[in-house]
């Protein structure tokens, strides 16, 4: 797979600090996605949260309906739909209603949950998240496919069940995210589902094996005689693009510290643990691990090259927003990324460099029948 095939968007969860108005930051938000599209960038993805402070979107079809009033070419993407906690014919119907509302413009990202929290509040037992995922799959896969559907579980049934509403789309695109576990790979593999990996793990924990994550799909599509696209593969990652190497990591040393210590440790408690890097290094730790990518055009062009190598190619790629650099940093690195980045790897600038190389290449010829040209014409005269 070459690098002319990657394309770039936005994974939006969202993840903002507690404190500031919620209104505000879904109409940040909303901007944002209007700027990517003004970029040009393929994708923009928004999550599902219910507790904890930092996600505030509950319904990510809601947002994205707003959101589809306000851009023209984007897609649209559930990043993702807890399925545990809807029952999956409504899960089916609402996101086919966007489908024909966004004009096929919508992705169907779906998930277990991340959140022990929300399961907690919603009666779902988190071990048994992933088994639930996988039974709403089994009859959500050919809800889509215009099959009907009976089906009883312990947590939902269906009589009868098709949707009165075929998608808009021909294939409506299903994607399910993917942390360290096999189990979401090997899902995408069984049905033909689109991966969508968060490459970055927990800040300050080992990074995590995205070739082998690929891998379990592979096996798993072929067990089931089918196969997986890696130009449907996309992976999540912290990106941030400034002018020079020493500006980026400046924008967002502080406020990575508040995303990996107020939110995965005091938040979540989970294990965030830098003792490896040097005092003030952690980002940088971060970045030579690969779990994210900071610097100039220059660095981050040859840091998506390292992961086409690494991973052996994706289709996406696509940025975390998190909130580590301040507003008008983050405006400035998605324009940076759109700019100066992509087009290394979506081949938008090729035709133009080959152009740019030929006149360099024969400037010597032209110039002189240029000069010779003249030469003429003043002669005449």
């Amino acid at each position: 797979m070459t690098t002319d095939a990657v394309g770039f968007g936005a994974f939006i969860s969202p993840l903002h600090p507690p404190g500031e108005a919620p209104d505000l930051q879904m109409w940040r938000d909303l901007e944002l996605i209007g700027w990517l599209d003004q970029l040009g960038l393929d994708e923009a993805w928004v999550g599902e949260h219910h507790s904890g402070g930092w996600g505030t979107i509950s319904s990510p079809e809601v947002f994205l309906a707003a959101a589809a009033e306000r851009t023209r070419r984007i897609r649209l993407g559930t990043g993702v739909v807890s399925l545990p906690y809807h029952h999956p014919f409504h899960a089916a119907s609402r996101i086919v209603q966007l489908d024909h509302m966004t004009r096929g413009r919508v992705m169907f990202g779906v998930g277990s949950g991340s959140s022990p929290a929300d399961a907690h509040m919603l009666g779902v037992d988190a071990v048994e998240t992933r088994r639930m995922t996988a039974e709403a799959l089994e009859v959500i896969v050919p809800l889509l496919r215009g099959e009907t559907v009976t089906r009883a579980t312990d947590w939902f049934e269906l009589r009868d069940a098709r949707l009165h509403l075929a998608p808009y789309s021909d294939g409506l695109e299903v994607a399910i995210s993917s942390a360290s576990s096999p189990v979401s790979m090997r899902l995408a593999g069984r049905h033909g589902l689109s991966p969508l990996s968060f490459a970055a793990p927990v800040p300050g924990a080992p990074p995590i094996d995205l070739a082998a994550q690929w891998g379990h799909a592979e096996r798993e599509a072929a067990a089931h005689t089918r196969v997986v696209d890696r130009r449907n593969w996309r992976l999540v990652l912290p990106v941030h693009v400034a002018k020079t190497t020493e500006q980026a990591y400046s924008d967002v040393r502080e406020g990575f510290r508040r995303y990996a210590l107020g939110y995965f440790k005091d938040t979540l408690g989970l294990p965030v643990d830098f003792s490896s890097a040097p005092p003030g290094q952690e980002v940088e730790a971060m970045v030579a691990s690969g779990a994210a990518i900071v610097g100039s055009v220059d660095d981050c062009v040859s840091a998506v090259q390292r992961l086409v190598e690494r991973t052996g190619g994706f289709g996406r790629l696509l940025v975390a927003v998190n909130d580590w650099a301040p507003r008008a940093e983050t405006l400035r690195s998605f324009e940076l990324l759109a700019r100066f980045v992509a087009p290394h790897f979506n081949g938008r600038a090729r035709s133009v460099r080959v152009s740019n190389d030929w006149v360099r290449e024969n400037r010597g010829e032209f110039v002189g029948k240029a000069v010779e040209g003249f030469r003429r014409a003043t002669a005449v005269s």
